[in-house]
């Protein structure tokens, strides 16, 4: 079997905090010398976890681009890793962060002295995914009958996603961070984050800037917080709890198995008391009475739900972007030449069954649903939105192929209307038909790229290489990895 080590590297800037780690990845080559080449990772080895530093900021709306730079920089030398060493990694600009004036200009900075990466400016729903990967809430919904939700909190936003049977169902983003507050050490307020203001007025609670809070007082903010947010999470209930929801709403009550808790908020989580305001404004917000106050409602156990352990807290999503693993396979069945090499594209899934294929409204709600998940994970671009992969196929009929063109071509240039080209990835061997059944209904807007024997995961990005001898192309997959043994030392936030 042929062997080969590829180095990868995750950089997560958040709200208030920003680390890197490093890894390397052993790839082993698991077909023979007469097929098209198949790797995949047998080992994964965590190189070097950089401290957490506070992430450098100009006045309130921008992020400190030559400050970053400055840390990624030493860092890099601390790691003793070379730029062009890197084959494989992630940038997540994540919270608040992601919504200063000049996140674009990170994201081409770091691009420029990171190396050879997979660049994404992550919104809200896709860092809780990524940080649930992180925190392991992913793996653990593979072990058990009901759902797992992992919710990740930082300094300015806390990102639940819910898993079942390994699978991303739902997302929802709270207002509910450790810096919404900032305090210093005599209880004096000197910030208060105008996304939360209508959620304390709600609950008849005096917080502003220049006024003094009481131990108790900023106790009982960080219970209302964690507790509505809980409520909401759970579905107990929804109505003042829904004024801290960043964005869209859950659609419906999922019913929730077990609850996992990461991000710096989720490092705080302990035992420890919190009763003097040095303790409580450690790190100049109330970060460390939010991690308090969830662990009291942990120990009281009024919620009907199992908490777990995560895997990682502060580093979770870090970990579960930035430990990539890279598979190739090459079996091309519908292409464009000309388009080629596509790179950088992320994955959504489609998983079909038997009754989607003998019920046509139940295949059109599930395709609805998946492409209005794509709408919110991905930001509307002139580019290709993602890729769509079809899962759970294993035979169906000219008619059924047919009717599941029909199903993905109309809202599919309705909904991302700006896209050139749709990129599907097939499980089985129906690329070809499919691929020119889609085709036939677009006439060329956009062009379509259809190929088979490619399996991905949510999270994955996947990279498609110029075409070889005309009919075969490589294809990288660069997927979530990350050890569950792993442990990391260094850094409290």
């Amino acid at each position: 079997m042929d062997e080969q080590w590829i180095q990868s590297v995750g950089i997560d800037v958040g709200t208030s905090t920003t680390k890197m780690i490093v890894s390397r990845l052993r790839l082993g080559r698991m077909s023979s010398t007469f097929s098209l080449p198949r790797y995949q990772i047998v080992e994964r080895q965590l190189l070097y976890a950089s401290a957490v530093h506070p992430t450098p900021l100009i006045g309130a709306d921008e992020i400190d681009a030559e400050g970053i730079g400055a840390i990624l920089a030493a860092e890099y030398e601390r790691a003793k890793i070379s730029l062009s060493a890197i084959k494989s990694g992630a940038v997540i600009i994540t919270g608040e962060t992601a919504s200063k004036k000049n996140a674009e200009q990170i994201v081409h900075l770091l691009a420029e002295r990171s190396g050879d990466f997979v660049v994404a400016t992550a919104g809200a729903d896709l860092e809780g995914v990524l940080a649930g990967k992180g925190a392991g809430a992913q793996k653990r919904s593979l072990s058990i009958q009901g759902t797992v939700v992992n919710v990740d909190i930082g300094g300015g936003t806390a990102n639940a996603a819910y898993f079942y049977r390994g699978k991303a169902i739902a997302t929802v983003t709270f207002h509910v961070g450790g810096r919404l507050i900032r305090l210093d050490k005599r209880g004096m307020v000197q910030y208060v984050s105008p996304n939360i203001k209508s959620w304390l007025m709600a609950k008849k609670l005096q917080v502003q800037p220049g006024i003094q809070l009481t131990v108790e007082e900023i106790g009982e903010i960080a219970g209302e917080m964690v507790r509505d947010m809980l409520d909401y999470v759970t579905g107990r209930d929804r109505q003042e709890s829904g004024l801290l929801v960043l964005g869209h709403q859950l659609r419906e009550r999922i019913p929730v198995e077990e609850l996992s808790v990461s991000g710096g908020v989720g490092q705080l989580m302990t035992d420890r008391p919190v009763h003097t305001m040095v303790q409580v404004s450690e790190y100049g917000d109330f970060g460390p009475m939010l991690g308090y106050a969830l662990q009291q409602e942990r120990k009281k156990g009024t919620y009907p739900l199992r908490w777990i352990d995560p895997e990682q807290t502060v580093r979770a999503t870090v970990i579960g972007a930035g430990m990539q693993s890279t598979e190739i396979s090459g079996s091309t069945v519908h292409i464009k030449p000309e388009l080629l090499p596509i790179r950088n594209i992320p994955i959504l899934k489609l998983e079909l069954t038997a009754e989607h294929l003998h019920d046509s409204s139940r295949l059109h709600s599930e395709v609805a649903a998946v492409y209005d998940m794509g709408q919110r994970l991905f930001e509307r671009t002139t580019e290709i939105p993602f890729a769509l992969s079809l899962s759970g196929i294993r035979y169906c009929s000219y008619q059924q192929l047919q009717r599941i063109a029909d199903e993905l071509t109309l809202p599919y240039r309705h909904q991302f209307a700006d896209s050139p080209t749709m990129v599907v990835l097939c499980e089985s061997d129906m690329a070809k038909a499919l691929g020119q059944a889609l085709e036939l209904r677009c006439k060329g807007k956009p062009h379509i790229i259809c190929i088979d024997q490619v399996r991905v995961e949510y999270g994955d990005y996947i990279d498609l290489g110029e075409p070889i001898s005309g009919t075969i192309i490589p294809v990288v997959v660069k997927t979530l990895a990350f050890d569950e043994h792993t442990s990391i030392k260094g850094g409290t936030r």
